[in-house]
């Protein structure tokens, strides 16, 4: 029971590294991240305020992985263009651009007022 936990933990990371290491947008989202935590440590988030970054953070590294987990099986099953496989791709990638909208906008709530006071 428990090699299997610990084998599912080790899958779970290969695929985030994987992720890290060969899509560009999760790269993107990675570094953006680590702005905004530096941010953070210089403008002097409260708890509450790091407890929300660290939500946004991790919401938008797990919708990219699983944005690129549909682009991934939707490849694997067809190579052709079919609408329903674009609208799969389209959908995913929607999704995380609505996420990050989200996450820049709260970020602006957290952090505009800190840099003006």
């Amino acid at each position: 029971m428990l090699g299997t936990i610990v084998k599912s933990f080790q899958y779970a990371w290969t695929g985030v590294i994987t992720g890290v290491r060969k899509e560009r947008n999760l790269k993107f989202h990675v570094a953006a991240g680590l702005a905004v935590v530096i941010c953070g440590l210089f403008t002097g988030l409260s708890r509450t305020e790091w407890i929300l970054v660290v939500m946004l953070i991790g919401g938008m590294l797990a919708l990219e992985l699983m944005n690129t987990a549909i682009e991934r099986t939707v490849d694997l099953v067809t190579k052709e263009y079919h609408p329903l496989a674009k609208q799969a791709k389209d959908l995913a990638a929607g999704a995380v651009l609505v996420y990050a909208v989200a996450s820049a906008i709260i970020g602006c709530i957290l952090f505009i007022p800190k840099w003006f006071s």
